[in-house]
């Protein structure tokens, strides 16, 4: 951990809207996404012995105390203390409130200095830990974005889950290959006249491949912030429910007027461009298709993964995010983003309905 002497980023806005960052952290990650190229074909990750995790554990334990105000006692005596730190609430909530504070995220904030070197430790149970918190940081980050405020503490972390993705993929676009339907196949009979019997594969891109960033641009930003949500949903199994609850929460300032139909519980000291009326002009933000798609991902899992069927407060929060989205979608004329945020929509109103239709109902009627 670097000493609070040292100056963690400075930041400054352009013209462009680009950020400019100088110090210990932005260094670092700009080495990052200069080494990201892989020297070689194998891309394997260090070995980490038992010791050496829970060493790196205690001692980003040790580091956060200086941070929040109380550390539990039962985090301390832990004998998995990365695995404790993941699933405690009092640190979650300590962190989250540090988060939304109005002059969090700027170069000198501990938290993001903490949370930039926990990530790097490359111990993966810390580095879940890091992404436990993503949703309230990039909702902050997204939220107050266009207020033109330097950002640079969050930026950093960012750029480091960036760098890491970039890594993890060799340079690989993510791709998946669809099935010609114009082929007959067990499921369906083709009436089109195939001139070549031939079956082709067709390659679809998911996400293309990533080139090194070492700073946040404003024609960058989604694509950072995207790829950073992916990386939260390839793991979002691992991630505690209260962390998935907190990245649906922000779409009623995401969303703009469309998401003021319902309560968001800690939200509204976000907007920092609100009037005297409470309308708020630095909540809504644009959202792009390579923003969209890992934010539909992970919306996906919250209305259908194992934790909405026994979290009733997971499934609402999800559904005002699919509500919020959709209505947003229809204002902006979106096709894509209605298309698929309609459909989450009306798999929610699915879900919440009790009726059962694969049961034979037991009558003495029988209908035509």
């Amino acid at each position: 951990m670097a000493t609070e002497d040292d100056a963690m980023i400075t930041s400054q806005t352009t013209d462009d809207d680009s950020t400019t960052d100088d110090g210990p952290i932005a260094a670092a990650a700009a080495d990052n996404t200069t080494a990201m190229q892989p020297t070689t074909t194998n891309n394997t990750r260090p070995h980490i012995s038992w010791c050496d995790s829970y060493s790196k554990a205690q001692s980003a334990i040790d580091s956060l105390k200086s941070i929040i105000p109380h550390i539990p006692a039962s985090l301390l005596s832990s004998e998995t203390p990365a695995f404790a730190l993941l699933h405690d609430p009092e640190i979650a909530i300590q962190c989250s409130h540090l988060l939304r504070q109005p002059d969090s995220g700027g170069g000198d904030n501990n938290l993001c200095r903490w949370f930039y070197d926990t990530f790097q430790t490359s111990v993966p149970d810390l580095q879940l830990v890091v992404l436990r918190f993503l949703p309230v940081l990039a909702g902050v980050y997204l939220s107050r974005a266009s207020l033109h405020k330097p950002l640079a503490g969050f930026e950093a972390v960012l750029l480091a889950l960036y760098a890491h993705e970039t890594t993890a993929r060799d340079g690989q676009a993510v791709t998946v290959c669809i099935p010609d339907i114009s082929h007959s196949s067990i499921y369906h009979e083709s009436t089109q006249t195939l001139k070549n019997s031939a079956t082709e594969l067709n390659m679809a891109v998911i996400t293309p491949s990533l080139e090194p960033h070492g700073r946040v641009r404003s024609t960058r930003r989604a694509r950072i912030v995207g790829v950073a949500l992916e990386l939260y949903y390839s793991k979002i199994s691992e991630m505690p429910v209260d962390s998935k609850i907190e990245f649906c929460e922000f779409f009623g300032t995401w969303a703009g007027e469309f998401g003021n139909n319902y309560d968001q519980p800690g939200i509204d000291n976000l907007r920092d461009g609100q009037n005297k009326n409470g309308n708020s002009r630095g909540g809504r933000i644009n959202l792009s298709w390579e923003l969209l798609q890992p934010i539909l991902r992970i919306l996906g899992h919250c209305l259908m993964g194992p934790e909405q069927v026994e979290n009733k407060e997971l499934r609402e929060a999800a559904s005002n995010a699919c509500r919020a989205l959709y209505l947003r979608s229809l204002h902006d004329i979106n096709s894509r983003s209605i298309l698929a945020t309609g459909s989450l929509v009306k798999m929610s109103e699915e879900l919440t309905d009790s009726f059962d239709h694969t049961e034979i109902a037991q009558t003495n009627v029988i209908s035509l």
